[in-house]
């Protein structure tokens, strides 16, 4: 059988490629795929800023140096089951975390707080910090607070309001008392306080919180927001933190100047109102002006004695006794810069000292947790402070004192009734 002749092919046409696949991309289409590709990586850039960039600034800033090494008897234990604890002051609500919730980074939440027995914690308002912030001297041109705001991706309207972000802070706090009944119990009267003792007493794990205030510079230099900041739930402030104010010169401001008339007037509206006067960073010459005028206790929230630890920013003893004359309270912080040493022995030698200048009545807890500072133990850890105390010659009935019974007394005198 004869085969088939092949066919001829047909030559392709002149002046057409041959076409295999997509075509060519154009430079149009280059350009567009290189602005979203830019687009990405830029969008990619900004989530990691804000998911990592908070959360690596915390856990920079908030450590536990030696947490585990600290012996608790069964003896020492079996007393701070027993005992009231409250702690002065705490910066927690300045990072984003929740507050009911545990977790890895920083010193406080809900649950170390039941893990360490804490009745009351005082929550601070940090609303602002200078940038290469010492002890020494810090001026207020700069602001670390402002970038962290935005970071932290908090509202808008306190980007630019240091009043905002407290009454931020009180929302915050009250939001984090909703979500767990049982959990946080604002403590705004002294029918709040009364009621978080009676729950404790049967046996309730629930936590006091009360808000505070670290410098009044939130106040905007409107005298009127005194009254915003109480109708919020603040209960305590102090005039001055890092740098010298509109009310007060700072303890590391530049001038170190006294009260200011307007920094009577606060004075004067906080007694009214209920509010206790903290004169923790404030001057030594502001600390003489309203050790002086004060009429109702002064409370140094946190901070150390110079006895023990001579920075400073720590108190002498005449300050020490300036306080005590008002029925105020010494708080004593567990960081270095405090007490020299973030150990449970030097804040209890800095409370022993205090204890034996102007008597038991006067010692109390002002941790500074959660404040950019390094400390020995978190929340959960308060049992080591109970073994410290009585490693200090403390009586049991001491220790009950110093690790919260003061503090509990002086809140149940000055908090408002109603």
């Amino acid at each position: 059988m004869a085969a088939k002749p092949k066919a001829k092919r047909k030559p392709a046409p002149q002046g057409k490629a041959k076409s295999k696949g997509k075509p060519p991309a154009t430079a149009a289409a280059r350009r567009i795929r290189r602005f979203f590709t830019t687009v990405t990586v830029f969008s990619i850039i900004i989530v990691l800023f804000f998911w990592l960039v908070p959360t690596m600034a915390e856990r920079a800033m908030n450590r536990i140096e030696g947490s585990g090494l600290w012996r608790v008897s069964e003896e020492a234990q079996a007393l701070h089951n027993e005992v009231i604890v409250a702690d002065l002051h705490a910066d927690t609500l300045l990072w984003r975390r929740n507050p009911s919730e545990r977790s890895a980074r920083g010193h406080v939440d809900l649950q170390r707080l039941r893990d360490g027995n804490v009745a009351l914690q005082v929550f601070g308002s940090v609303t602002k910090t200078p940038r290469g912030q010492n002890y020494e001297s810090n001026s207020a041109d700069t602001d670390n607070i402002t970038p962290l705001s935005v970071a932290q991706l908090q509202p808008i309207r306190t980007w630019d309001s240091l009043l905002q972000r407290s009454l931020y802070h009180a929302e915050k706090l009250a939001d984090a008392a909703q979500e767990e009944p049982g959990g946080f119990l604002l403590i705004r009267t002294n029918a709040d306080l009364d009621l978080l003792l009676a729950q404790r007493a049967r046996g309730q794990q629930v936590v006091g919180a009360l808000l505070g205030v670290e410098g009044l510079h939130n106040l905007e230099g409107r005298i009127d927001n005194l009254d915003r900041l109480f109708d919020a739930g603040y209960r305590m402030a102090s005039l001055t933190h890092f740098f010298d104010n509109d009310l007060a010169g700072s303890m590391h401001g530049v001038d170190k100047g006294g009260l200011t008339p307007m920094g009577r007037q606060a004075v004067r509206r906080m007694e009214q109102s209920g509010m206790l006067v903290d004169v923790a960073h404030l001057s030594h010459m502001a600390l003489a002006d309203l050790i002086e005028m004060a009429e109702r206790p002064l409370i140094s929230s946190h901070g150390g004695v110079r006895a023990t630890c001579a920075e400073n920013r720590n108190l002498s003893d005449p300050e020490i006794r300036g306080i005590a004359a008002t029925g105020g309270l010494i708080g004593i912080g567990f960081w270095d810069g405090a007490v020299c040493a973030p150990t449970p022995a030097a804040t209890a030698r800095a409370m022993r000292h205090v204890r034996d200048l102007v008597g038991i009545e006067h010692v109390a807890l002002g941790s500074d947790f959660d404040g950019a500072v390094t400390t020995g133990f978190d929340a959960s850890g308060m049992a080591a402070m109970t073994q410290a105390l009585l490693d200090q010659g403390f009586s049991e009935d001491e220790v009950r004192a110093a690790m919260g019974g003061n503090v509990i007394r002086l809140f149940s005198r000055t908090l408002p009734r109603d």
